[in-house]
């Protein structure tokens, strides 16, 4: 498993294709030789293909316009294979979707063929949690229960996303069992625990979650690559919170 930079902990820095570019070559020198492509501006895939060439960096997953992987789905796949990225990511289901068994299905309904598509051209189309999959809806199951039940494996992949899980209430190491084949990809994210017993987003070793025991559970579930994302620095430079992530999980023998 290799460890990788989610772009969006610095997407203040990706502005503009010029930012964009800068931000690649100082990611590399932390350290990292991959990244997920989300929360920067738009880009043309041969430009990227060609920075982070330049970088000395791979792309191995995105996040992107749902309306693009929707309407065209062909044009997504081969885009992404220009940069060499086979998974194709989804941040989140749009709100109309969430909190009920006739969301969580429609959003099924919507995606399926789109998903199998992608199948079909050889690429893997993934989805990100937040803490309201972990919701239970009507049948008693969770929006993440639900959603792994109708995607087969080869449909969905799941980038999971080790700080929401727990806030929504289950186990990080739990779900990677669950999931176990569906997480080619995904996030370490840490949370602490403030003052007032509010969680909130920090550096990867310098909160609650155990990553020695989620970096052993994932050792056997075919994930190749663990992203690095922290959503809010809270003043902090967040170039800073990647190099302090990257540092403490080479410490504890990733890389």
């Amino acid at each position: 498993m290799k460890i990788g930079a989610q772009l969006y902990t610095v997407r203040e820095s990706c502005k503009t294709l010029e930012d964009f570019s800068e931000t690649l070559k100082r990611v590399a020198d932390i350290g990292y030789t991959a990244v997920q492509v989300s929360g920067t501006c738009d880009y043309e895939a041969d430009w990227l293909a060609e920075q982070l060439k330049a970088a000395g960096l791979t792309c191995n997953l995105t996040h992107y316009k749902i309306d693009r992987i929707l309407n065209e789905t062909d044009k997504t796949v081969a885009d992404h294979n220009i940069f060499g990225c086979k998974c194709i990511g989804l941040g989140a289901m749009a709100g109309n979707y969430r909190g009920s068994m006739e969301g969580a299905k429609q959003f099924v309904a919507d995606m399926l063929p789109a998903a199998k598509r992608i199948k079909e051209l050889g690429s893997l189309f993934m989805y990100h949690n937040h803490a309201f999959e972990y919701e239970k809806v009507e049948d008693g199951r969770t929006v993440m229960q639900v959603l792994s039940d109708e995607f087969a494996p080869g449909e969905m992949g799941f980038t999971l996303d080790t700080y929401w899980v727990k806030a929504g209430g289950y186990e990080p190491v739990e779900e990677i069992k669950r999931l176990t084949g569906r997480i080619p990809c995904v996030h370490f994210k840490d949370m602490e625990i403030q003052a007032d017993g509010t969680p909130r987003f920090t550096w990867v070793g310098n909160g609650i979650l155990n990553f020695e025991e989620i970096a052993a559970a994932l050792e056997n579930t075919g994930t190749q690559y663990a992203f690095i994302e922290q959503d809010n620095c809270f003043g902090a430079d967040p170039f800073e919170c990647l190099k302090n992530s990257y540092n403490y999980l080479k410490s504890i023998g990733l890389n």
